[in-house]
């Protein structure tokens, strides 16, 4: 099980090569809460990120992100509506999670990938604030059936405030 932050500063290996092509900035994640591409650190100011797409990569694993080659590095395209973790105009990282009746569950802090291939987002690990997070820690939200991302919450169902768990790493199945 791997938390999205676990990805995130991994080094990019071309297996052909052994070079490394680059590091994981950020991840995109699709419409059905599935990783579409992991942006790479940018090396100058103005140049445009590059990223590689999901089916270019070969393995998510504990110490790197494994490609066949550096062919596997792609411009990222503007303006796709892909949701993003740490940065961009939709971000998660931030974002108050609040139920369709108006509580306020708690604010995204990471969110938790598939114990399998690590593709899919199955959770939200949330926070309520250092103090809080101290006193009682973070809270687990598994990913709902329907949930609305907007500009500045992120909306769930009812009862999903009735789904709330202590956070914890799901055990690999």
């Amino acid at each position: 099980m791997k938390r999205a932050r676990d990805v995130i500063g991994l080094p990019i290996i071309s297996v052909k090569t052994g070079k490394q092509i680059g590091t994981a900035k950020d991840m995109e994640l699709g419409e059905d809460w599935s990783i579409e591409a992991v942006l790479l650190e940018t090396k100058h100011w103005f140049s445009t990120p590059g990223c590689i797409l999901w089916k270019d990569i070969i393995a998510l694993g504990e110490d790197a992100i494994t490609v066949h080659d550096e062919d596997a590095v792609t411009q990222r395209e503007e303006g796709a509506g892909h949701t993003s973790l740490i940065n961009g105009d939709r971000k998660l990282k931030g974002l108050p999670v609040v139920t369709a009746n108006g509580q306020q569950l708690g604010i995204v802090d990471d969110v938790y990938l598939d114990p399998n291939l690590g593709k899919k987002v199955i959770g939200y690990e949330l926070t309520e604030g250092f103090i809080s997070d101290l006193r009682e820690g973070r809270k687990w939200l598994p990913l709902p059936e329907s949930v609305t991302v907007g500009e500045d919450a992120i909306i769930v169902p009812m009862h999903c405030q009735d789904a709330l768990e202590d956070s914890f790493i799901p055990k690999e199945e």
